[in-house]
């Protein structure tokens, strides 16, 4: 087993439970060791850094700076979320290559008793991790039940391979390591071009009509294409898709009714594993057509309160426990809540 420092992201909870239980039911199989960095917070997605450059480095540092306290060895720092895999990847970076910013923000973090070393910590995305480290024969290898016959489409979404803050991705518009890891497990792949597009992040809340408008090109491609399921990496991309299918087909008077995958959803099939077991059959549009066609039965949604749409759950949720002093805001010169 390969031992890494493991961030789950705000989603793995919520959202993308799905993710969090494929990947706990595949994690041992593919010998991967996820060590969860202890009271870690949000990375602020993007909507932090529009408050202020500093503020959100500073927030997404604390991240880094908790990993590190807890290396213990390993100093690879896992992200399943594609978002937060950026955010942590580009704070690293810029922390590591700019002396002024490193020493901004451990000014903020060692108000909370806390320091981050530049550099003394790798971030990576579990999708890579996977393709690099696991290998895609080694995967081949746990494959028990090939989802032959079942027609797939890559989607990486727009942040894995772009803006590769660390160089990893050879291809940054059409790379070919997802087709690879489908293939491995049985599937059929088609050849899809916008496997690398923006499936429009939050414009489904700030500007609908163009996120909708995003979401519609990558359906409305994966059906030309035969796609009988389109599979994610990223927990945004499989949300928006999944969530507002219905809203595009109401507006462009359209009927998809694709499903949206994790990869490692599909990987524990492959593996022989149980689909309820892996979270599959709580996505709005169901899987349960493209699946029988493979002989795997999904099983029916748990009853959940229906929650208006656009309104928030009305059941409370409990805080988070906080250790420690909390991280205080950087102050810069004339600071009103803006600018680095």
């Amino acid at each position: 087993m390969k031992e890494f420092l493991y961030y789950p992201g705000c989603s793995m909870s919520g959202t993308a439970k799905g993710y969090a239980d494929s990947l706990e039911a595949i994690a041992e199989p593919l010998g991967i060791d996820l060590r969860e960095v202890d009271d870690w917070s949000c990375c602020g997605a993007s909507e932090y850094f529009s408050i202020g450059p500093l503020r959100g480095y500073a927030l997404v540092a604390r991240n880094l700076a908790l990993a590190q306290r807890d290396a213990n060895g390993s100093r690879i720092l896992v992200a399943p979320c594609s978002q937060c895999y950026v955010n942590l990847a580009k704070t690293n970076k810029y922390i590591r290559t700019d002396t002024m910013l490193a020493g901004k923000v451990n000014e903020a973090l060692s108000a909370a008793g806390l320091a981050y070393t530049p550099g003394s910590i790798e971030v990576r995305h579990l999708f890579e991790i996977v393709i690099h480290d696991v290998g895609v024969d080694a995967v081949r290898e746990k494959v028990v039940r090939p989802l032959s016959g079942l027609k797939i489409a890559p989607y990486l979404g727009c942040l894995v391979t772009r803006p590769d803050p660390e160089k990893r991705w050879k291809a940054k518009e059409h790379p070919r390591e997802f087709d690879r890891l489908l293939e491995a497990l049985g599937a059929e792949v088609v050849d899809y071009p916008l496997r690398t597009d923006c499936c429009g992040g939050h414009l489904s809340q700030i500007s609908p009509s163009m996120g909708l408008e995003m979401m519609r090109r990558l359906l409305d491609s994966a059906e030309r294409l035969g796609a009988d399921v389109l599979a994610t990496i990223c927990p945004m991309c499989q949300m928006n898709i999944d969530l507002y299918q219905a809203d595009v087909n109401r507006r462009f008077k359209t009927d998809f009714k694709i499903p949206i995958l994790f990869f490692t959803q599909l990987v524990g099939l492959a593996f022989g594993m149980d689909a309820k077991v892996l979270g599959i059959g709580s996505e709005v549009v169901s899987s349960k057509r493209a699946l029988k066609k493979i002989g795997i039965e999904v099983p029916e949604p748990d009853q959940v309160e229906p929650v208006a749409a656009g309104a928030a759950a009305d059941r409370p949720r409990p805080p988070r426990a906080r250790k420690g002093p909390e991280l205080p805001m950087p102050k810069m010169p004339g600071d009103k809540g803006v600018g680095l």
